[in-house]
C-alpha cells in the first residue's frame, strides 16, 4: 500500500493583506478541488489573531504531491506579496523533483525552511480499505451513544 504524504506549511500574513489573502486562498482551494481529484484533503487555517496561516494537505502517495506541486506552481507568485513563508514540512517520501519544487515555493514566498520527515512507524485506518470507489471519507459520525473516535462495532 502506498505511503500517505502529509504536507504542512506555515506563513506569516503580511500586514494589511489578510482580506486579499483570504479571497486568494478560497480561489486556490476551488482550483485544487477542480484539478486534483486524488487529493484526500486540502485545508487552510488562520490562528486566532489572523497573523499566521497554515496549509495542510493529505495525499494518497508521493505522486499526488508531485502533481499538486506541478499544477499550483504557476499560481504561487500571486501569494508573494500576501505572505512570508516560515516553513514547509512534508511527512512522507517525496522525490528529488518535488523537493526542488518545495524549495522553489519557499523561495518564491519569502524563504523559510523545508523539511522532509520519513515514516518510521504508524497505523492507517481508512474506511473501505483503500482508495477504490472514487474517494474515502476520513471522518465519520460516532454511533448513537458512542464517544467520537470510538470503534463503530461497540
Amino acid at each position: 500500500m502506498p505511503e500517505l504524504v502529509v504536507y504542512v506549511d506555515r506563513s506569516n500574513v503580511n500586514p494589511g493583506k489578510l482580506e486579499e489573502l483570504k479571497e486568494a486562498v478560497k480561489e486556490l482551494a476551488t482550483f485544487v478541488e477542480a484539478n486534483e481529484p486524488r487529493l484526500i484533503g486540502y485545508h487552510v487555517y488562520f490562528n486566532e489573531e489572523s497573523t499566521l496561516m497554515s496549509v495542510v494537505h493529505v495525499h494518497p502517495d508521493a505522486a499526488s504531491l508531485a502533481w499538486h506541486m506541478e499544477v499550483i506552481g504557476p499560481l504561487m507568485p500571486r501569494f508573494a506579496d500576501l505572505v512570508t513563508m516560515q516553513s514547509i514540512d512534508v511527512y512522507g517520501s517525496p522525490d528529488d523533483d518535488v523537493r526542488d519544487r518545495l524549495q522553489q515555493k519557499a523561495r518564491t514566498l519569502g524563504g523559510g525552511r523545508v523539511a522532509v520527515h520519513r515514516l518510521h512507524a504508524g497505523v492507517r485506518r481508512l474506511p473501505g480499505g483503500g482508495w477504490a470507489g472514487g474517494g474515502v471519507a476520513l471522518a465519520h459520525e460516532a454511533p448513537a451513544g458512542a464517544s467520537p473516535g470510538a470503534p463503530a462495532d461497540r
